[in-house]
């Protein structure tokens, strides 16, 4: 067992839940830790930046690139989803992530901290409030069901939106994320995923795949689709997703030390030179630099870090953003052109392809040679990569399988999951919510 993972799983789920998702050196391990005033502040902190991702950040990012009759859906989508996913954090989610029942479980929680029983103000994970701990957590749960936001826009209806976030967080994303940081099987194992490549890029990513191959693709898909009706207002966005993703990834350090800051750094580095790595690509192709593609490249370099942040220094950041820019630029045309998949905003190609090539690629740059914090006092590269491998083929699956029965049971309770061809052409701002975003 890895030495990361064995300081996790010999503490019992409080100290676990104080930093298990990063296994950070920086987090007070002892179990009669008192309340740290710095950490708490960063984490209330980081807590508001990673809300800030999806609201308004992913809401304005997703809504710029469809068109100007579907911009107020995204926005519904985006915002709804949030509503959905606090309260059933509250009501059972959380636990299922993250309470062991009094019991290891290697794959499920218990319910014994549903609505939050037995948490008081005093309550501490580590050295953090619990109620802190809570809410930092439900952000990475609201942001990762709107990521799918990003595979059905102008064509899925509203309560099938519904019921499918409601029930993938149950069956999905609650499972995933006890496996992986809440002390389950893939802890055990001592995977790597220091803020979410595999809980929340690569659930998110699969599962968007799966309900586009069920979903079907929007009218006049490939040869007759619009262009964004406002890059502006997804650069706006993007922008925000980059500050907000420093609480997501150094926020994942669960205290404001050299883990959190290093998380930053290397976050940052990636995603500028996949930006960069994105945006050449481009220009030699096209002749023309784009915007939106630099966004895109963007987005692609801060998911495709995300697992690796706290494990790797900068030259893991500027080669995973190279990797990431490169190997996400392919993977869209892969998806759209040869898969024929219209995952409209791509978000299995950037963030699917980039947090499992990130999670992988961590068994690489964490290694003390290259700047990262290594593998444990017993763990090797190649011990680790075999673990990364397992936790990735398990997340797809499991992901994969899911969510295709989840979407036959959405499509059942939401009257159908896509909208019909009246609704698609009129635009679901007026279909479904009787209001636009433009009055012209």
């Amino acid at each position: 067992m890895r030495q990361t993972a064995s300081r996790v799983t010999t503490l019992g789920t409080a100290i676990l839940a104080a930093g298990v998702m990063g296994f950070a050196p920086d987090v007070a391990w002892a179990v009669d830790a008192k309340l740290n005033g710095g950490n708490t502040a960063w984490i209330l902190t980081a807590t508001a930046l990673v809300l800030f991702m999806t609201l308004p950040g992913l809401a304005l990012f997703y809504g710029g690139l469809v068109q100007s009759k579907n911009v107020l859906s995204v926005f519904m989508h985006c915002f709804t989803i949030a509503c959905l996913a606090s309260v059933l954090w509250l009501f059972g989610l959380y636990s299922l992530a993250f309470d062991d029942g009094g019991a290891t479980n290697a794959v499920i929680g218990g319910l014994g901290k549903a609505f939050l029983l037995g948490v008081s103000f005093e309550t501490l994970s580590g050295d953090i409030p619990e109620s802190l701990f809570f809410m930092f957590q439900m952000t990475f749960a609201i942001i990762t069901p709107a990521l799918i936001v990003g595979a059905y826009p102008e064509r899925m209806r509203f309560s099938a939106v519904l019921w499918f976030s409601a029930l993938w967080l149950i069956f999905v994303y609650a499972p995933v994320c006890h496996w992986v940081w809440g002390g389950g099987w893939l802890a055990e194992m001592g995977v790597f995923d220091f803020a979410g490549g595999l809980v929340v890029h690569a659930t998110a990513g699969v599962s968007a795949l799966v309900l586009v191959t069920m979903l079907g693709n929007r009218q006049g898909f490939p040869a007759h689709l619009h262009p964004p009706h406002s890059p502006g207002l997804t650069m706006a966005g993007a922008a925000m997703l980059w500050v907000g993703w420093f609480g997501f990834n150094g926020g994942s350090a669960l205290a404001a030390g050299g883990s959190a800051a290093m998380a930053i750094t290397v976050t940052h580095l990636s995603a500028a030179t996949a930006s960069l790595v994105w945006v050449f690509i481009e220009w030699k192709k096209f002749g023309k630099p784009s915007l939106v593609g630099i966004v895109t490249g963007t987005i692609a370099g801060l998911a495709t870090i995300t697992p690796a942040s706290g494990f790797v220094g900068p030259i893991g950041g500027i080669c995973i953003g190279l990797a990431g820019g490169f190997i996400c630029y392919y993977a869209v045309g892969l998806v759209k052109e040869i898969w024929k998949l219209d995952d409209s905003l791509d978000v299995f190609a950037v963030h699917g392809v980039g947090g499992i090539l990130g999670t992988l690629l961590v068994a690489v740059f964490a290694a003390e040679g290259l700047g990262g914090a290594g593998f444990g006092e017993d763990g090797t590269m190649g011990g680790q990569f075999v673990t990364q491998v397992i936790g990735v083929v398990a997340t797809v699956a499991w992901s994969g399988l899911a969510t295709f029965m989840i979407c036959k049971v959405a499509g059942a309770l939401g009257g159908g999951l896509r909208a019909n061809d009246d609704e698609i052409t009129e635009g679901l701002d007026l279909s479904y919510h009787g209001e636009r975003d433009y009055n012209f």
